[in-house]
């Protein structure tokens, strides 16, 4: 299964040429990553208030087609792994006037204590980790 986010592309997210400008589809993943996490119930700021960080310790983007100011794209997530130290999350974001897609993306994250020292969710908070393979399980690929 996948979760898909839907967002508009607005005039200052474009570049001279009137193509959204490609470091503004890194935001797009992280807006659509914090939707997803919400969405299924984990969200950020939840996460944060309890000493939990999920940085991204990576990042691929592949760009196969432009959007424009006005165009409307679906972002799908699924994901790719979860060991409870590690997470990726695979992306693909379409454009809903062609279904034409746009890039393919995936980050990879780490789970960390509030120093950003890395830690394993399995010991750390084992409810979060029971919660976290819960929810993900539903959209691993």
């Amino acid at each position: 299964m996948e979760y898909t986010y839907t967002r508009k592309i607005n005039y200052y997210e474009t570049d001279k040429m009137g193509i959204v400008h490609h470091s503004n589809y890194i935001r797009f993943l992280e807006e659509a990553r914090c939707y997803f996490l919400k969405d299924i119930g984990l969200p950020y700021e939840e996460l944060e208030n309890i000493h939990i960080m999920i940085p991204v310790i990576s990042v691929v983007c592949n760009y196969k087609n432009a959007v424009t100011y006005g165009d409307t794209i679906y972002i799908k997530i699924s994901i790719k792994e979860f060991t409870g130290t590690k997470l990726i999350i695979s992306y693909t974001a379409i454009n809903s006037i062609n279904d034409k897609i746009i890039v393919t993306a995936e980050t990879t994250h780490c789970f960390t204590n509030s120093d950003l020292k890395p830690v394993n969710l399995k010991k750390y908070n084992k409810d979060i980790y029971n919660n976290f393979s819960l929810q993900l399980s539903n959209y691993i690929v």
